[in-house]
């Protein structure tokens, strides 16, 4: 493809073609036709060049954190002599814009670098990616495009607490402590006849009115996550914008507990509620952990059903874990009402409640109650420990604050 500059070239050469044969001046006829054979040349050129190539994307090693500048080193593998400086990687990378890098050849090979700056935290598809070839007059262009499969992840910055808020259990109402139970419980496996002698607790009742006799459930023992952390990624409940808004300190703070509860060795679990209800267990500090790290650095506030659905769930990973911790910016009474009624059932229950106003204004849902701190009391009579996070907190300090103290 010919370049504006090319396009001139070849029309100044038919010109002077022209004024030659018009004036007959023989003199102007080398000059046409060496503007015209330079611009076929450049097209020979850059067609010669255009051959199989592999780009290879390497970042620098360790966890890129949100708000660092993320290095990018680039190595291109072509068939052939390449010269240096005529090749030029075209990139668009999701929510980063387009950028251009030089190629040149260093070490035998064509390597190339640039810096993204102050990446925030998120999965950055790589869209597009081409090699632009010009001659080095510029007269000439091709481009060649490269497979765009790969993205670059920017993890959250995560925060180390040895003690969380919530690690003796929760309160009863009469401020008591509950010891965590035995992380395994018991599964319905199937139904049969009513035997003699045994327990009325195990009828089960909706096949006993439908077969008109008694029916007893067969359980199963199963194990269970210990703990389980629920982050809210409803987009209903975000207040303030990427990167300071609501839900990226709810993200940290998700991120934070889970890895409290990893590095300890409990067998814990990351749920997310977003468009597509995520799940991933993390039962070691190896593969599982980077796994749910991956997850929480990809999330995006996409999902479109409150938080408080996903405890309806009786046979779902949240509500079936001995322990549950909810990371939220929206406390509904709903939500409230579940969480109540699961440490009143003697089932561990955390809030970590994500102040949506300190971030510069309140999140207009219908489902938001309008006095928070009176929800959260009740939440703290029913025994659920409670935390409050807002704009610019000291993380690692409030999630390891004392419950009885984190309203306020």
């Amino acid at each position: 493809m010919l370049t504006d500059r090319g396009r001139w070239i070849l029309a100044l050469g038919g010109g002077i073609y022209l004024a030659a044969w018009a004036f007959g001046s023989d003199a102007l006829y080398p000059v046409a036709l060496g503007l015209v054979l330079a611009v076929a040349a450049a097209a020979l050129w850059v067609r010669v060049l255009k051959r199989p190539m592999t780009l290879r994307r390497r970042l620098e090693r360790g966890d890129r954190l949100a708000g660092d500048d993320v290095p990018v080193q680039l190595e291109l593998d072509a068939e052939g002599l390449v010269p240096s400086g005529t090749m030029v990687l075209r990139e668009r990378i999701a929510r980063l814009g387009e950028r251009e890098t030089p190629l040149v050849r260093r070490h035998g090979r064509l390597r190339g670098r640039y810096v993204l700056r102050r990446v925030p935290r998120g999965r950055y598809p790589i869209e597009a990616a081409q090699i632009v070839i010009e001659d080095p007059f510029g007269l000439e262009r091709v481009e060649v495009e490269l497979p765009s499969q790969s993205s670059i992840l920017v993890y959250p910055r995560l925060v180390d607490v040895d003690r969380l808020f919530s690690e003796s259990g929760a309160r009863t109402p009469e401020g008591r402590r509950l010891l965590l139970r035995r992380p395994s419980g018991f599964d319905l496996h199937s139904v049969r006849e009513y035997e003699r002698g045994e327990s009325l607790r195990r009828v089960h009742w909706p096949s006993t009115a439908k077969r008109g006799q008694l029916m007893v459930k067969e359980l199963e023992d199963s194990p269970r996550d210990e703990t389980a952390v629920l982050l809210d990624a409803d987009a209903a409940c975000v207040v303030g914008e990427a990167p300071d808004s609501s839900f990226e300190l709810a993200v940290r703070a998700a991120g934070s507990i889970l890895k409290s509860h990893a590095s300890r060795g409990r067998r814990a679990a990351l749920v997310v509620n977003c468009a597509r209800p995520t799940y991933q267990r993390v039962h070691s500090f190896d593969g599982e952990w980077h796994r749910a790290l991956e997850i929480l650095a990809g999330v995006e506030p996409d999902g479109h059903a409150p938080v408080a659905n996903m405890l309806a769930d009786e046979g779902g990973p949240a509500t079936r874990a001995v322990e549950l911790t909810v990371v939220t910016s929206a406390l509904s009474p709903r939500l409230v009402e579940r969480l109540a009624h699961r440490a009143l059932g003697h089932h561990g229950a955390s809030l970590v409640y994500i102040e949506g106003a300190s971030f510069g204004r309140a999140t207009p849902d219908e489902r938001l109650p309008v006095d928070a701190g009176a929800q959260l009391l009740r939440l703290q009579r029913a025994g659920v420990p409670v935390i409050v996070l807002r704009r610019g907190d000291d993380l690692a300090a409030r999630l390891a604050a004392d419950d009885l103290r984190a309203v306020g």
